[in-house]
């Protein structure tokens, strides 16, 4: 949308924050199957909520309880967790999710699949809450959430534009005089530490910025992740891209230099298809205001056919924590956190992704104008 062209990365022509849209087009078809899809979105829908009863109540309540016997505990946070994360996937309708092992260098023989211990870190790019929901299933690991100080607003002068560049003409027409966008800070936010947060904290945070510094403790990534009897999951692209190009990454790993070692670093890649008329977008790259994200949940649910995820994985031993791994082969030139420069070429190349400019600071301007025009 053309009110939207601000947000367009200059380098690839990516607008990474709008919802995708399915072409326009008149269907009868469409048009007919709505009550049914409608009918079908309801039951999927409560059928999802009933699952999430009875993850706090394993998870919450009976894993509390059993706080005195670790072992106890542990069996029902994982059956609390693994159980209705998968279901909840099944109802919406994602029957099979094959993984695609990527081998960087040709030549190689496929290694094992995954195996993250605890205290290991399992990173990704982030586009919807569907694939919070997948690694909850696959390995009941620790979220970690970043928290960052909000984007200074500057100015709100029209034809302002993002952080990252200057769009449009400067004539004064077409693009060019489209609404004003606010303005922030020209350097990326810092990001101050991460939160420990639970399943349906990270679910519901989909689509939103870092959150500013609060009463919750705020930890390093390397405390969370001594601490974890689990895997830990980081999203460094600190909030969800609609999933057509990946967003630039955070410094979030305090510089830890490459190879890592103590700890093993998993590397995956979650690709959705494009939306069609009778398949929604399962991208999820703007919150809804409330109970987010209920509205896309039940959005998605009036698919009729089984949905499509593509979740690529690197084998450990090509991962930036191999004793081998040489960081000039992927960043010739890096920057101040080399690790987060490596992970996200590495993912990009995973997924066939094009890297835009824009980071979760441009994200948080995006939503500050999108918000502003509906009001």
């Amino acid at each position: 949308m053309e009110k939207f062209s601000a947000f367009r990365d200059p380098g690839t022509g990516i607008q990474p924050f709008l919802a995708p849209v399915p072409p326009q087009e008149s269907d009868f078809f469409v048009t007919l199957l709505a009550p049914a899809r409608a009918l079908v979105a309801v039951l999927r829908t409560a059928m999802v909520v009933v699952l999430i009863l009875f993850h706090i109540l394993l998870v919450h309540v009976i894993g509390f309880l059993c706080r005195p016997v670790p072992p106890l505990q542990g069996l029902f946070l994982w059956l609390g967790t693994a159980l209705p994360a998968r279901l909840a996937l099944y109802v919406v309708g994602f029957w099979w999710m094959p993984i695609d092992l990527v081998v960087r260098k040709k030549g190689r023989l496929p290694e094992s699949r995954w195996n993250p211990q605890a205290g290991d870190l399992i990173v990704s790019n982030w586009s919807s809450w569907i694939e919070v929901l997948w690694l909850a299933y696959k390995y009941n690991p620790v979220f970690a959430l970043p928290v960052a100080n909000a984007p200074t607003v500057l100015s709100s002068a029209k034809g302002a534009s993002p952080i990252s560049y200057t769009p449009g003409r400067k004539t004064g027409t077409g693009s060019a005089a489209i609404s004003s966008v606010s303005r922030i800070s020209s350097s990326p936010e810092v990001v101050r530490g991460f939160r420990q947060v639970s399943l349906l904290e990270m679910i519901s945070s989909t689509g939103n910025t870092p959150s500013a510094i609060s009463s919750a403790p705020v930890r390093s990534l390397d405390d969370i992740r001594h601490s974890a009897r689990r895997p830990v999951v980081v999203f460094p692209e600190c909030t969800t891209s609609n999933g057509r190009g990946l967003l630039r990454f955070a410094d979030a790993f305090n510089g830890a230099s490459v190879p890592v070692k103590g700890y093993n670093i998993y590397l995956m890649c979650v690709r959705y298809d494009p939306p069609t008329s009778l398949q929604p977008s399962l991208s999820h790259s703007i919150p809804g205001a409330t109970l987010n994200p209920l509205r896309h949940l039940f959005k998605i649910s009036t698919s009729l056919s089984p949905q499509t995820i593509t979740i690529r994985q690197l084998p450990l031993s090509e991962s930036p924590s191999s004793q081998l791994f040489l960081v000039n082969e992927v960043v010739p030139e890096p920057r101040s956190d080399v690790l987060a420069e490596v992970c996200a070429v590495l993912i990009a190349r995973m997924g066939k992704m094009k890297r835009v400019g824009f980071g979760w600071e441009d994200k948080y301007a995006f939503l500050d104008f999108y918000r502003g025009r509906r009001r």
